[in-house]
């Protein structure tokens, strides 16, 4: 049983990040799934980072801290878009994470993570959110910082085709996703 954090999107805490938390606890782990706005949410990217801006980045990134203060130190961290840049600010005070996730974005490693952390990202290919210049650059990064990193891109979809209810929805590719995800987390152990 592998303790997982799930960071929400810029969109808020909603049915995506809870539905694949409910996937990962019926795989038998423990999940904790942070609420960094507070119950509101947005339906719109526009609308989400207004959102963010309103709450501040301060406050998201303390509730994040706050969120895993009393978990694990090898707690797996797993970023959904915006979540990924939580985990970036998140992981400088967990040197002993298991291992990362970063779904629909990428966060940096930050210097001093521990070598041959295990990191796996899942992007769409092309990403406006995440371009490919970025995600070769990140790789490129991870893989000077001694990360184990692995990186999926999934050619001609949008942003968040993981989210059952968004227009951007791709059953195959989020389920290919969902089982690379069982499969990282089970290598961890």
């Amino acid at each position: 049983m592998t303790d997982i954090v799930v960071f929400h999107s810029v969109l808020g805490l909603r049915p995506v990040e809870l539905g694949f938390a409910g996937r990962l606890r019926a795989a038998g782990h423990r999940v904790t799934t942070p609420d960094l706005f507070d119950g509101r949410t947005a339906s719109t990217l526009d609308e989400g980072f207004a959102l963010k801006d309103d709450v501040g980045w301060e406050t998201i990134t303390r509730r994040a801290r706050d969120a895993t203060r009393d978990l694990p130190a090898e707690t797996v961290l797993i970023g959904v878009s915006m979540g990924a840049g939580v985990v970036e600010t998140v992981l400088p005070h967990r040197p002993a994470t298991a291992g990362v996730l970063f779904l629909h974005a990428v966060g940096a490693l930050p210097p001093g993570s521990r070598a041959g952390l295990p990191v796996q990202v899942h992007v769409a290919d092309p990403d406006p959110i995440a371009p490919p210049a970025q995600i070769a650059a990140w790789r490129e990064a991870a893989v000077s910082a001694g990360a184990e990193a692995r990186v999926y891109t999934y050619p001609g979809l949008g942003h968040f085709y993981t989210d059952a209810d968004g227009p951007e929805y791709d059953a195959a590719a989020a389920e290919l996703t969902w089982d690379r995800v069982a499969g990282f987390l089970s290598d961890l152990g």
